[in-house]
């Protein structure tokens, strides 16, 4: 391989390990928020069984990806389950701000494996995102006419398959330390939800966008501006999110004292 197109590779590797990794860190954050209720040595086994469920799903998405490009039906079935979950959580907050009574029946109908269920089902929609965006940046390297698999490029399929290896590594370590920062900072539980319907508008504006449907612009997905602006509005809520948990915090602290 030529060193010019050596060096295209490794730094569409890099771009994609960074884009993986908030992909992961967003898996993360789901895993967080479902798992946070159970019991702590259950609490490690659905985070296990949510770990192992990414990393199958990826992986299937990656030797899938050619079919799942196509079939916008998987991305919008996507979108509305993280709307669905998002816009259920919120709703149940708000109808329950008055008491706790709302929070203690949601934890009890949620026992271990429906929470790992509930995991398993966004992480495959969080699989499909991630092997989009991957296969996105990949299409854009010169093909090495290696091999092919699915009808991929070897070499860009070898830069998806590198990429999705090191987001799941970083989701194992970014997973336990949400669950730690949603244990410290409870009112982030709605931040997380909040990214995770923002998530789904970006698999929403993918199947609008897909040429069966051609709502939106074939390449408005892939432009500088849709980009900026979800990027901008993901960045604002988590920053946002947090801040706003750190004062909340200290204020019940100094309640306390």
């Amino acid at each position: 391989m030529e060193v010019g197109i050596l060096l295209e590779y490794g730094w569409v590797l890099l771009v994609l390990i960074g884009l993986e990794g908030i992909l992961a860190a967003d898996n993360a954050v789901v895993m967080a928020v479902m798992v946070k209720h159970l019991p702590e040595n259950q609490k490690k086994k659905a985070l296990f069984y949510g770990l192992l469920g990414a990393f199958v799903f990826r992986f299937a998405a990656l030797f899938l990806i050619s079919f799942l490009v196509d079939v916008w039906q998987v991305q919008a079935i996507g979108a509305l389950y993280l709307f669905f979950i998002a816009f259920n959580h919120l709703y149940k907050k708000w109808k329950g701000k008055n008491g706790k009574e709302d929070h203690i029946n949601e934890n009890k109908g949620s026992g271990f494996w429906t929470s790992v269920l509930k995991v398993e089902l966004a992480d495959i929609a969080f699989a499909i995102d991630s092997m989009l965006a991957a296969v996105a940046l990949a299409v854009t390297l010169q093909p090495t006419g290696w091999f092919e698999i699915g009808g991929i490029d070897g070499g860009q399929f070898s830069v998806m398959f590198l990429g999705g290896i090191i987001g799941l590594v970083i989701m194992r370590f970014a997973a336990t330390w949400f669950v730690k920062l949603l244990e410290k900072y409870p009112s982030l539980e709605t931040t997380a939800f909040l990214i995770v319907g923002w998530v789904g508008v970006k698999l929403a504006v993918f199947t609008l966008a897909h040429p069966e449907i051609a709502i939106l612009d074939h390449h408005f997905p892939e432009s500088k501006g849709w980009k900026l602006v979800f990027w901008i509005i993901l960045v604002g809520l988590a920053v946002g999110g947090y801040l706003v948990s750190r004062r909340e915090a200290r204020k019940q602290e100094l309640a306390q004292e």
